[in-house]
């Protein structure tokens, strides 16, 4: 394989690995900080013990992307550097937007949220729990505005092969970013809650009932019952912002050869490129026209008007584009269904059935699955530009030797792999011990259990410390 594929694949397996963890944290910082607000108006134990157990989730995720995030900046210098020298004015400032306005603020505060709650009043450590969360937030924020430039470029100009900035709010506030920042926010909340639902589910299997426990998987039952209609409907608005401003990648997403109307939606086949048709296809006809242009009679554009006249083929590679966009789509339908049943068994008989809760267990992880499919589907959908129009991924590769790319990339699929396996294997092994202690002991506390009268002092705003 070249540089150019090995690069291209180094850095996928990197950010792959890296975005498991913020899509995680990002929505989990806000549901502890509604953890800790109805201790504070309740006083009820079980929302203090769902805080601290998955408090510790949220640490060892916060700790996970930190690393990786690392590793993943250092491959801008190493396997792409055409990226920086071309658009780096840009790129550059937004990057250490993010370090300056969100990672510093988590991570002053994140010791405050893990290990104050005795030492602080419940004011600030509430506050602490909030500036945690707002951070993620921000530092999602900033990483989609870049990102969403490379998809829809604006507010700059290019002078000698190196774009400069003439409006920044054009570029923070590009004809994407929206769309993109609201679809990725609800998909680490969707993230979040089936990763509850599924350990909250899992420890019922092995026998808890008690209260904390059944509260943290009414929650998530509850909140992918409600976020999953609107990741819908956002997800169908950023499609027609997509078909605007990125037709070619549509049209791979919809394995869509010929530009017309009562175009099909395709539910599956196998995309042959050499051929420029689908094989095996079931389809549903006037489907695409229908749901991209709201009308049976809708033009939507083909592949086919993406081939210059020399052959150089315009649009992305049709194959992973158009199966990873049906894997997103049908684990949010999966989402739907589970979510949906699951809280309307809670409502009807206050809890669920043992096959439900077997479903739920490997549903934990369907949000890492329906956020790896759907990056894959923007991220492949862009190629072959690096930056829309302005810089293709061929011209920004590192001159590295192949088979230096080669190694590190063994290197770093090595690691990434002990570094989730062993990811996992914590956080069950955190459930299940959860699943055996009557209250969640707090993060640094060595007794089984837990002194209750701090902890309600910290509801009353007093200053408990240990």
């Amino acid at each position: 394989m070249d540089v150019l594929l090995l690069s291209r694949i180094q850095f996928a397996a990197n950010i792959s690995f890296h975005i498991l963890f913020p899509t995680i944290t990002i929505a989990l910082g806000w549901l502890l900080l509604w953890f800790r607000l109805r201790f504070n108006r309740t006083g009820d134990q079980a929302y203090m013990d769902a805080y601290f157990f998955w408090v510790k989730v949220f640490a060892l995720s916060f700790a996970m992307g930190v690393v990786s995030g690392i590793t993943m900046s250092f491959q801008f210098g190493t396997n792409w550097p055409g990226f920086m020298e071309s658009v780096g004015n840009i790129a550059g400032p937004l990057l250490a937007y993010e370090v300056l306005t969100a990672f510093f603020l988590e991570a002053v505060f994140l010791g405050i949220m893990l290990f104050g709650f005795r030492r602080v009043s419940g004011r600030v450590h509430t506050l602490a729990t909030f500036l945690v969360a707002f951070g993620t937030t921000m530092s999602a924020f900033w990483i989609l505005v870049l990102n969403s430039w490379m998809h829809t470029p604006q507010g700059f100009e290019m002078r000698d092969g190196v774009a400069h900035a003439t409006d920044w709010l054009a570029i923070l506030f590009n004809p994407s970013m929206p769309y993109r920042l609201v679809h990725v926010l609800l998909a680490s909340g969707l993230t979040v809650a089936f990763l509850v639902a599924g350990l909250s589910a899992l420890r019922w299997l092995v026998g808890d009932r008690g209260r904390a426990n059944r509260l943290t998987l009414r929650t998530g039952l509850t909140l992918g019952a409600i976020l999953i209609p609107l990741q819908i409907l956002a997800g169908d608005m950023h499609g027609l912002n997509t078909l605007e401003h990125q037709p070619q990648k549509v049209a791979a997403m919809e394995g869509n050869w010929e530009t017309g109307p009562r175009v099909p939606l395709v539910l599956f086949a196998i995309p042959d490129e050499e051929a420029r048709e689908n094989r095996f296809e079931i389809a549903i006809p006037g489907g695409a026209s229908l749901i991209l242009k709201h009308s049976l009679d809708g033009v939507v554009p083909g592949l086919n008007d993406f081939v210059a006249e020399d052959g150089t083929i315009l649009h992305p590679p049709v194959a992973p584009v158009f199966f990873a966009f049906r894997i997103m789509v049908g684990v949010g339908f999966a989402m739907l269904l589970l979510s949906w049943l699951g809280s309307w068994m809670i409502w009807r008989r206050g809890e669920i059935s043992r096959p439900m809760a077997y479903a739920l267990v490997p549903m934990a992880l369907s949000g890492w699955v329906a956020t790896l499919a759907g990056w894959y589907t923007t991220e492949i959908g862009r190629q072959p530009w690096l930056v829309s129009g302005v810089l293709k991924t061929a011209d920004a590769v590192t001159t590295v030797p192949a088979a230096s790319v080669g190694i590190t990339l063994a290197a770093y699929l090595l690691v990434y792999a002990g570094l989730i396996a062993a990811y996992l294997s914590v956080i069950v092994a955190l459930a299940l011990k959860a699943a055996r202690t009557p209250h969640e002991a707090p993060p640094g506390v060595n007794d089984p259990g837990i002194d209750p009268s701090p902890v309600m002092a910290m509801g009353q705003g007093g200053n408990a410390r240990g």
